[in-house]
């Protein structure tokens, strides 16, 4: 199976890389030509354009940062769609809005082109060590052809539906890590301000009924101090601005989503959207006078 790539950013460059690892030959295009570089290096072929990555492919995925992006990646004039072939797949790993999934699935369709949505959690980490989740949605047959290719690039596959539920559940999901990371930073500073040892504290939350994924992973870039986790505000905003959204849609309130929202935009007004995810914490930080710092093991 030959599959392009388009988007070979941070987390779209890892997934690349374990499909190199798992012996797919791998076409790939992305703005951003030293990322293009780095594939080609380990065994990628470089494509000009996304037409390019899918000209000579039986399957292309793309992830990129934005429903736009995606958009314009699919059904430009030099886009996948104008030369992937008749019987080909279209694999969406972004975090996209299911309303736009389903008009460019639409259009897929139209050219003789299968879609599956499969947006993936659990950081860049995972998806450096090919140990990411995916959340698949589309038809089974789909899934069954695409399956091995989905596997090189995660531990676990879970299959929710029809196309659209997987982009709703990662909106879902997203909702609550950015929740919980906010949680995270009032929970470490109220530590902090008890005088309490913070990497002991870090470590008796983590073994405790009030850790999370969140709290284990970005609780330990912002007690070094780094925040990188490779998803910045702006992402963080656009997920956050689907899940108000889909809350609309459902007829379910989501005050504590709509809070949290509102906490990280003063984030991206005072630090700039480009600025680490886990910087809303460094808000509380710059109010109370104190740093959240530790060495942890």
């Amino acid at each position: 199976m030959r599959v392009g790539f388009v988007g070979v950013g941070r987390l779209g460059g890892h997934l690349a890389t374990s499909l190199l690892k798992g012996g797919f030959d791998v076409l790939v295009h992305d703005r951003d030509a030293e990322a293009v570089r780095r594939l080609a290096a380990a065994g990628a072929e470089p494509a000009g354009s996304p037409a390019e990555a899918a000209r000579a492919a039986d399957t292309v995925i793309t992830c990129l940062p934005a429903p736009a992006a995606v958009a314009r990646v699919v059904e430009a004039d030099d886009g996948v769609l104008a030369t992937l072939r008749h019987g080909g797949t279209w694999i969406d790993m972004s975090t996209n809005d299911r309303h736009e999934l389903l008009r460019l699935a639409a259009l897929a369709r139209e050219h003789g082109v299968a879609t599956l949505e499969a947006p993936v959690t659990g950081g860049v980490h995972l998806a450096a060590s090919g140990e990411i989740t995916v959340i698949v949605g589309g038809d089974d047959a789909v899934l069954d052809a695409q399956r091995p290719l989905l596997e090189a690039m995660g531990r676990r596959i879970f299959h929710v539906g029809a196309l659209g539920s997987a982009s709703d559940l990662k909106v879902i999901t997203n909702m609550l890590a950015f929740v919980h990371l906010v949680a995270c930073g009032e929970a470490l500073m109220l530590a902090k301000r008890s005088a309490l040892d913070l990497g002991e504290a870090y470590q008796v939350i983590a073994a405790s009924s009030g850790t999370s994924f969140v709290h284990e992973t970005e609780g330990r870039v912002i007690l070094d101090g780094s925040y990188d986790i490779g998803f910045t505000l702006d992402l963080a905003l656009k997920d956050l601005g689907f899940a108000l959204a889909l809350g609309e849609s459902a007829g379910v309130p989501l005050d504590l989503a709509t809070a949290v929202r509102a906490r990280f935009a003063e984030a991206r007004e005072r630090y700039g959207g480009s600025a680490w995810s886990p910087m809303v914490v460094k808000l509380l930080e710059d109010e109370v006078g104190e740093e959240l710092r530790a060495i942890l093991d």
